[in-house]
């Protein structure tokens, strides 16, 4: 129960309190559980759209109070380590100066720039599921950003130098975690896009795919891994997810 609770402080506002003590061991069993709480999350974000479209909202401001509503629930901190991510990844400096750059606690144009591509992709993407009524994709879009957190802090990875959280919970996932999540998801993925059973597995394998390279890019480029880059990889997967649902093919 307290990584349960420790899983919903970190990445939810729900006033849960965490344990006294927090160490790696608990840590790594929070983070296994991320996927639990993007599935809460998932559930709130597609029962808000839900609602927003009984109430005559064009689908359009429907998907962007949805992300609204989202970053809300997790404190925003995901939208900050994409923004501080990006700007990091911007710097083109030493990993020194791109992790100061990172901690500056400022966006830059790089930062502005992410953000303002993510919350539009993920607005967009979601008031074509809205339409389209793929109630399902939406939730497994914002599951997905989570089960990427676990790949993300698979054994071998290091933390990045001075980077508390990532201290506590990069290299903390066994390979038994990660293809656990990653199995359900691409099962769970055959029945998200009627009609197309095969759209739903090539999208969670491409954003998946896409969020082990750029961890690995910023694993690389910052000299281990962050939160930040954990909240970026929240957002691009989601992102990159629910565009490849929102498809029309």
């Amino acid at each position: 129960m307290n990584a349960v609770r420790l899983a919903i402080s970190w990445l939810t506002v729900v006033p849960v309190g965490g344990p006294a003590q927090v160490d790696r061991q608990i840590s790594g069993r929070a983070i296994t559980l991320a996927p639990l709480v993007g599935l809460l999350l998932g559930g709130g974000v597609a029962g808000a759209l839900w609602m927003f479209e009984r109430a005559g909202l064009t689908s359009a401001l429907a998907g962007l109070l949805a992300v609204g509503l989202l970053a809300l629930c997790t404190r925003g901190m995901h939208l900050d380590g994409l923004a501080d991510t990006a700007d990091g990844l911007g710097s083109y400096g030493p990993p020194e100066r791109a992790r100061q750059i990172m901690k500056s606690g400022s966006a830059g144009p790089f930062g502005v720039a992410a953000l303002i591509f993510a919350i539009g992709i993920q607005a967009f993407a979601f008031a074509a599921l809205v339409d389209e009524r793929r109630w399902a994709a939406i939730v497994l879009a914002v599951v997905l950003g989570r089960v990427a957190v676990v790949i993300a802090c698979r054994r071998g990875v290091p933390a990045a130098p001075e980077s508390g959280f990532g201290t506590l919970v990069a290299g903390t996932q066994p390979v038994a975690s990660v293809i656990f999540w990653s199995v359900l998801a691409l099962g769970c993925s055959v029945f998200v896009v009627p009609g197309n059973f095969w759209l739903g597995p090539v999208v969670v394998v491409a954003a998946l795919a896409g969020s082990v390279l750029i961890v690995r890019h910023c694993v690389r480029r910052f000299g281990g891994l962050s939160g930040d880059v954990l909240g970026a990889t929240v957002e691009i997967t989601s992102s990159l997810a629910a565009l490849g649902f929102s498809s029309t093919l």
